[in-house]
């Protein structure tokens, strides 16, 4: 099946929530805000502009003056000013762009020392029990590291080991800047995919943690039949 919404690990989840932290018995710092970096104000400014007069004021043979050119002269006067912040804003958007992706190759980086082959396999199904919650009716759940308070659940049994292999390279990453469990736990899944052969899976960063567990009852329960699978996942967002 494929996914025609973004629910799958690179999706962004949009479950976030502000209630009081739960105390889960598997216990993980968070951040307390989003990771989302905010574009700088830009100040509108510019230095002041000589304009020459032949701009202005140029004349043809016959005396006349050349409307056309003092026309051009004055569209340069009033846009130049608005011309250069623009200049210096998308310096500013390209500046934030690099180091959004030296973060990026940061975490990809510990991520693929902490995670081998052998335990690839746990770390993509704990991705894909964070993920799965999603659903598309309400935009609820999906990639938002509430798997943490859910590790009790019968059907996450197993998934503490390893949140435990990714809490190392959380922590290392953490004393460069902070990252929330949901962008490590998403990129956790795509480096298991690579490491046993899979493609290079790009991963969006930004997303906030949840502060307290999804609802029971929306991963697909392993009682259901096929047409009952296709329904749980067609609610996900495939085909």
């Amino acid at each position: 099946m494929r996914s025609s919404t973004a629910s799958s690990l690179c999706g962004c989840s949009t479950a976030y929530y502000s209630s009081p932290l739960l105390a889960p018995k598997f216990k993980f710092k968070f951040p307390a805000k989003s990771q989302r970096p905010s574009l700088s104000t830009v100040e509108f400014r510019a230095n002041p502009l000589t304009i020459s007069s032949s701009l202005v004021n140029h004349r043809g043979k016959d005396g006349s003056c050349n409307s056309n050119r003092r026309r051009r002269g004055l569209l340069l006067t009033a846009t130049l000013p608005f011309l250069l912040p623009l200049h210096e804003f998308v310096q500013d958007l390209g500046a934030k762009a690099e180091s959004g992706m030296s973060d990026y190759l940061l975490m990809k980086e510990e991520v693929t020392k902490v995670v081998s082959k052998g335990k690839a396999a746990s770390v993509l199904r704990l991705a894909f029990h964070d993920a799965g919650t999603f659903e598309m009716d309400d935009n609820s759940g999906g990639m938002n590291g509430s798997i943490v308070y859910e590790l009790e659940r019968p059907e996450n049994a197993g998934l503490k080991k390893p949140l435990k292999i990714l809490e190392k390279a959380k922590g290392d990453v953490n004393a460069i800047r902070p990252v929330s469990w949901a962008d490590m736990i998403a990129l956790g899944g795509a480096v298991a995919v690579s490491v046993c052969g899979g493609p290079n899976i790009p991963v969006p960063m930004g997303r906030l943690d949840s502060m307290e567990p999804d609802p029971e009852g929306k991963l697909p329960q392993e009682t259901l039949d096929a047409s009952g699978l296709k329904q749980c996942f067609q609610r996900k967002g495939f085909s």
